[in-house]
């Protein structure tokens, strides 16, 4: 999308060849002009330098180029997985700066802290920090709150954590032509025009309702003074049996929702200890936490695409958007499946009409906006630009 003093566009490839792959999809974003910014989404799969040359080659010297690696690419012409998603801006109004910080020794938390100096002396009437970063390594959600210790509420933060391989070893974030991993990338974004924020899951609330009794970072030792565990079987008739068969393919991933003024945030439940009883959590689960088990069919998550996507447009105040970077969680991709995934597609497109977009599919995604903890799953989060 085009204004006569800005623009957003956005490209997408499947080509196998790195380079070919890379130079389609940043040819289509940037169509000739002179961007701001580049945001690369590419497979772990592609080598990384060659595509990241290639988008170069495209965006000029002079353009900030950043991303991180994906567990699937959204684009405004479908989804894919191995593919590259390409999103570019430019035009009066934009200011962007970029910085890399190393999770390492240091943690998610100064990382966080570090990555959000991207900020210092942005001016704009309307910001925010995009959050690109490794999720593997430690507790994700700390690079949130480093940020936001940074930052406060004053600036919103989205984004997304990089997916990696299938042994989910290692996640990669881009800044310039260099491929980094173990580390936080922060995108200072200020405009001045109005900036939306969506955020929405699909998901609703089973009752009764549980307390967290205990728990500590991601794991959940009791809800309501019953071990976590036993709790979670029986809720899903499967009293007396082991965490095994509960815990056993996409098709039965737990959601736990935690409560929240404008509903609820989402963690993913991925695995339980037959020994002590307790489950593990994706993302932080703050003991006292008044939370649900949480259900979606296919209709409702296509809903929460739809849902997400208006509400990033209400926040740009009936102003004309020019584009939508999309952050969505990989467990989506894989509870809707080839056919979900285009299916999702079609109704981001019907929500937002021509304006493009582009994203990827997250091992987690970032927004605190409205006091939320701000690391989500089983999300699509989305930014509009005016």
């Amino acid at each position: 999308m085009q204004t006569p003093h800005r623009w957003f566009g956005a490209g997408h490839s499947i080509a196998a060849d790195s380079a070919k792959a890379g130079a389609e999809a940043a040819a289509s974003a940037v169509g000739g002009r002179t961007p701001a910014v580049v945001f690369v989404f590419a497979s772990h799969q592609h080598d990384l330098p060659a595509l990241l040359m290639a988008v170069r080659d495209e965006a000029g010297p002079n353009a900030l180029v950043v991303g991180a690696s994906t567990l699937g690419e959204l684009a405004y012409d479908g989804a894919s997985a191995g593919g590259v998603s390409v999103a570019a801006l430019g035009g009066e109004g934009f200011t962007v700066r970029a910085k890399v910080a190393h999770i390492g020794d240091a943690g998610h938390r100064r990382a966080g802290a570090e990555a959000a100096e991207a900020m210092a002396g942005v001016t704009s009437p309307h910001s925010v920090l995009i959050l690109l970063a490794d999720g593997l390594s430690g507790d994700p959600h700390e690079v949130v709150r480093g940020a936001y210790s940074v930052l406060g509420a004053a600036v919103p933060l989205v984004g997304g954590f990089a997916g990696g391989g299938s042994d989910k070893s290692r996640t990669f974030q881009f800044i310039g032509d260099t491929v980094y991993t173990d580390a936080v990338v922060g995108v200072a974004l200020g405009s001045d025009a109005p900036i939306g924020i969506g955020v929405a899951h699909g998901w609703h609330r089973v009752e009764p309702p549980m307390i967290i009794t205990s728990s500590r970072g991601g794991r959940i030792f009791e809800l309501d003074d019953e071990p976590a565990l036993d709790v979670l079987l029986r809720r899903n008739d499967l009293a007396g049996q082991r965490a095994a068969d509960l815990f056993h393919g996409v098709d039965a991933l737990q959601a736990l929702g935690l409560s929240r003024r404008n509903g609820e945030d989402i963690r993913v439940i991925h695995d339980g200890d037959d020994a002590d009883r307790s489950i593990l959590g994706m993302s932080d689960v703050p003991q006292g936490a008044l939370c649900w088990l949480m259900e979606a069919d296919h209709d409702a998550l296509i809903r929460g695409a739809t849902d997400s996507c208006r509400e990033a447009l209400d926040g740009l105040g009936g102003k004309v958007p020019l584009g939508v970077l999309a952050f969505d969680c990989g467990a989506r991709r894989g509870r809707l499946g080839p056919d979900g995934m285009q299916e999702e597609m079609a109704a981001m497109r019907s929500a937002l009409g021509s304006t493009p977009y582009a994203g990827f599919y997250t091992a987690g995604e970032i927004a605190r906006v409205r006091g939320a903890l701000g690391t989500h799953h089983l999300t699509l989060v989305t930014l509009a630009l005016a």
